[in-house]
């Protein structure tokens, strides 16, 4: 899979500067997913996505659905002891819905 300059600098920019866990974002047409990733070990620690049954129940917009992503994700990371993170857009703008999926994550009690 080819990745995007943006995302190639991003990425580069993050595992130089900090030793955080990485909140990496990815959407797609129809679905968004979130996870925390050990760059040491090279392994997922935490993941949600909008794929899950339990998130999906009622119909909802995409600005809502990143909205408990958002939530879900900083509710599993401090579960397992994951405070601090740092956030890696990807190939995405910081806006829309990459943006209140941030913020929901910051009021969950994530810190980046």
């Amino acid at each position: 899979m080819k990745n995007s300059r943006r995302q190639n600098r991003i990425r580069y920019k993050l595992k130089k500067v900090t030793d955080k866990k990485r909140l990496s974002v990815f959407k797609s047409n129809n679905h968004i997913y979130a996870q925390v990733i050990n760059d040491e070990k090279g392994i997922t620690l935490v993941s949600a996505s909008s794929i899950e049954k339990h998130l999906r129940k009622e119909k909802q917009t995409k600005k809502e659905l990143a909205e408990k992503i958002g939530t879900e994700i900083a509710k599993r990371s401090l579960e397992n002891g994951i405070k601090d993170v740092a956030f890696d857009k990807g190939k995405y703008k910081y806006h829309g819905i990459i943006k209140i999926l941030a913020d929901a994550a910051r009021a969950g009690g994530l810190n980046f």
